[in-house]
């Protein structure tokens, strides 16, 4: 093998197509410390975009290539690393262009980070320890090989689309064949202990669905991941062959493998030979539980054969009536029935797709588990048979609750009402009745008890009840809902002693970000106030409260989904891969200032945020900043100057008049010229990995300002901070202001936009004391235990410090 290095600038297909005019389109291998970026990708019709960086010519029109690639909403996201099928030729790929032919779409054969999908700027490097490693734009590790310390010498992509890591014996260390995900190509086998997993859905292609190819010592399965997982296809080690063998697949010695065979018989020999009118074909485990064959020739991309219709009907496919779905002989979907007291538990997802599935009209709630009963479906077959059920009766199947092949089918459901149809019933109803008349008496004693909790518990209530009656208020969701959209709360963004923060997305497919709040007391508090506080103000510097729920002990917020997190990640991080340019950081001190500036003077009422800190400042895939976090905040009126309030916020962003109890907006000033001086630094106001004296940020900049040393201070981990370091210290200015030790010095946040826009001078007469901060009073939580838990050394994930 020859070891090619390929130093690689961002491709663009001007310049590939100048690679393939000379013929110099065969650049398969790169050595070591090579870094390839994710820039420029390359657009396709059907919307999809990729840029390689590794390519193999295998034919005089295809090749396999290496490199990132997004299907779709492809503007900064949604890219996975990928081996694909791809145009090779310019002539090819301007006919691509021209008529709009199939094989102008890349067709991917595997993917490393499926489940973990990376944006624009994302970088692939090979590094010197002979690791293969994916980083997010912000650095952050989105995928790699277990490959260090094993004299990795370089990389190949070789002519069966195998990426391969080499040593300098030129064996393999690390392949992509060992890891297959929902596809195989000609020469690449599944073998015992490997299976293909299929892609959700076509429209959620960077998540792996329920269905799976596994092949075990006892044969090959394909299975939906239930609980237990349920089988729907199998082939027994011992069968002779499968169908449409002869022509694409084998199943041979315990693996399975495609040969491109379908021009010529098998050969003994067992090599594969390619028919000039045959290209490319690769195999797919897909959405819909189908293995299906696609081949390309005659210039286009098309299903030659489904390996499972030789044993399947399509009422055998697990997911093809979607879930709770019945699909009857002539693939009909339809609903569980109602029972034979009228009442319905199921109903379609939508009328006019009756294979999209059903939901329950009312969810099964472990809270009420009195109230669940079986719904029985008779002469109904499944795709499963769990044969520990074999001669069974009807009660034993409903205590273990799980559906087998037999004439009945017991489905757990919530029961909806109570129907009272008969005498008997009616008896039943007279006896109740009269035991309650019997007992009432005894009841009236503890009522007088009763009402002191009620009086108590009333406006809370009240309070809660009156969301729904505002006019602008967000979405009601309910709890049930917000599991399905989370995934049972499965994706955690981060967590901290309030609770915990999911990714979920909309059945529209928005993402958001769930907010899950746990306790009670100052919990019940802190999500009314958020509610109440920003449900009906909208500015495009503050989060959007995209709904809530508010069920029995359930307390959960639902936001708008910001990808690139919260501030804290990108000012605090000491990689110079994903530090904030000086631009980009004058741009989130700027649209910080314009929220608080609509939060103390444009909204009906004055809100005070009284938690302004970097993990409530949340940033979008465009970095612009949006603040977050109401659940402290205070609702005053407009002509009132000021409130008195119990010590609360974070220390280290608090003003020293906390201590007083007499409070206006101008502690958000305060706190404002904190992260101010955070962000121009690169640092935490206290870090206590720094030497004592200079562990305290706000007592370093009072020293270095006497000393004439503020450029000192300009974050070190940044080359372009320190390039326009005359600038960063006249801003340390702006925050000095707004760290005046007497609040009525500080200017209000209308002025310091006013100043940042360049209309207005900062004050020049400035008090530079800031030891006596309430900062250095104390470093633990004041007021409530804060929801964001940081480490005091290091940049750890804060609640709301991922996207949401």
């Amino acid at each position: 093998m020859n070891k090619i290095c390929c130093f690689l600038l961002p491709l663009v297909w001007t310049h590939f197509l100048s690679l393939v005019n000379s013929q110099s389109y065969d650049f398969p291998v790169a050595n070591l410390s090579t870094t390839w970026t994710n820039n420029n990708p390359s657009n396709f019709i059907d919307g999809s975009k990729m840029s390689f960086f590794l390519l193999r010519a295998t034919h005089h029109s295809l090749g396999y290539a290496c490199g990132f690639y997004c299907k779709a909403n492809c503007n900064t996201s949604n890219y996975i690393f990928a081996i694909f099928i791809m145009p090779t030729t310019c002539a090819s790929y301007m006919t691509c262009l021209g008529q709009g032919v199939a094989q102008s779409v890349p067709r991917v054969v595997w993917s490393a980070n499926r489940n973990n999908p990376v944006r624009i700027n994302a970088t692939m490097r090979l590094t010197t320890d002979g690791i293969l490693v994916l980083r997010d734009a912000d650095g952050t590790i989105a995928w790699s090989t277990d490959t260090g310390g094993k004299s990795v010498a370089g990389i190949n992509l070789t002519e069966m689309g195998n990426l391969v890591l080499f040593d300098d014996n030129n064996s393999t260390v690390w392949n992509s064949f060992d890891y297959p995900t929902d596809t195989l190509v000609p020469g690449q086998k599944l073998v015992a202990g490997q299976k293909l997993t299929a892609i959700a859905s076509e429209t959620n292609w960077t998540q792996q669905g329920l269905l799976s190819l596994s092949l075990t010592n006892q044969g090959l399965f394909a299975s939906i991941d239930s609980d237990p997982p349920q089988t729907y296809f199998s082939f027994p080690i011992s069968g002779t062959k499968m169908s449409n063998e002869s022509s694409y697949v084998r199943f041979l010695n315990g693996s399975l493998a495609l040969f491109i065979l379908s021009a010529e018989p098998s050969q003994p020999d067992g090599v594969i030979r390619i028919p000039a009118a045959v290209l490319a074909q690769y195999i797919t485990l897909e959405p819909d539980g189908h293995l299906r064959v696609h081949e390309f020739s005659a210039d286009e991309w098309t299903e030659v054969a489904d390996l499972f219709a030789g044993y399947l009907g399509e009422c055998d496919y697990p997911l093809v009536c979607g879930n709770y779905g019945i699909c009857s002989t002539s693939v009909q979907c339809s609903c569980p029935a109602s029972t034979s007291d009228g009442a319905s538990y199921f109903k379609p997802i939508k009328d006019t797709q009756p294979d999209l599935g059903c939901s329950t009209i009312t969810p099964l709630s472990c809270e009420a588990s009195q109230s669940h009963s079986f719904l029985e479906l008779k002469n109904v077959t499944y795709f499963a048979f769990d044969s520990d059920l074999n001669n069974t009766d009807s009660e034993s199947c409903k205590q273990v609750t799980t559906n087998y092949s037999s004439t009945s089918v017991y489905i757990k459901v919530q029961n909806v009402h109570t129907a009272v149809t008969n005498g008997k019933e009616n008896s039943k109803v007279k006896l109740i009745l009269g035991s309650t008349i019997g007992v009432f008496a005894g009841l009236l004693s503890i009522v007088g008890v009763l009402l002191l909790f009620v009086r108590r518990s009333k406006n809370a209530g009240d309070a809660e009840e009156v969301l729904d009656q505002v006019p602008g208020m967000p979405t009601r969701f309910s709890y049930e809902h917000l599991k399905v959209i989370t995934q049972n709360f499965s994706k955690v963004l981060g967590e901290g002693g309030f609770g915990t923060v999911f990714e979920g997305t909309l059945f529209d497919g928005t993402k958001v970000a769930v907010k899950r709040l746990d306790g009670l007391g100052q919990i019940k508090k802190s999500f009314l106030a958020e509610v109440d506080t920003i449900g009906s103000i909208h500015h495009v510097n503050l989060v959007r409260l995209i709904g809530f729920c508010s069920a029995t002990s359930h307390r959960l917020l639902v936001y708008e989904y910001m990808c690139n997190g919260s501030l804290d990640r990108w000012i605090f991080h000491k990689s110079y891969e994903s530090v904030l340019s000086w631009q980009q950081r004058k741009k989130i001190i700027l649209d910080i200032a314009k929220g608080l500036t609509y939060l103390h003077e444009d909204c009906r009422q004055k809100i005070v945020h009284l938690d302004i800190k970097p993990q409530n400042v949340l940033l979008d895939e465009d970095f612009n900043a949006k603040v977050a976090d109401f659940g402290l905040s205070k609702l005053i009126q407009r002509d009132q100057s000021h409130f008195e309030a119990t010590i609360r916020g974070t220390p280290g962003y608090m003003a020293p008049e906390w201590l007083s109890s007499v409070i206006t907006e101008k502690v958000d000033v305060y706190s404002f010229g904190v992260v101010i001086l955070e962000m121009l630094c690169g640092r935490k106001n206290l870090d206590r990995s720094q030497p004592e004296e200079e562990m305290h940020l706000l007592k370093l900049f009072e020293q270095k300002t006497k000393e004439g040393r503020l450029p000192d201070l300009v974050d070190r981990n940044s080359e372009d901070m320190q390039l326009h370091g005359a600038e960063v210290v006249n801003m340390m200015r702006v925050a000095a202001w707004c760290l005046q030790g007497e609040f009525a010095k500080r200017p209000s946040m209308s002025v310091v936009v006013k100043v940042l826009e360049g209309v207005m001078d900062v004050e020049h007469n400035l008090d530079y004391r800031f030891a006596g901060s309430l900062f250095a009073r104390t470093t633990e939580t004041v007021g409530y235990q804060e929801l964001y838990k940081d480490s005091e050394t290091t940049l750890s994930p804060s609640i709301l410090s991922g996207p949401r």
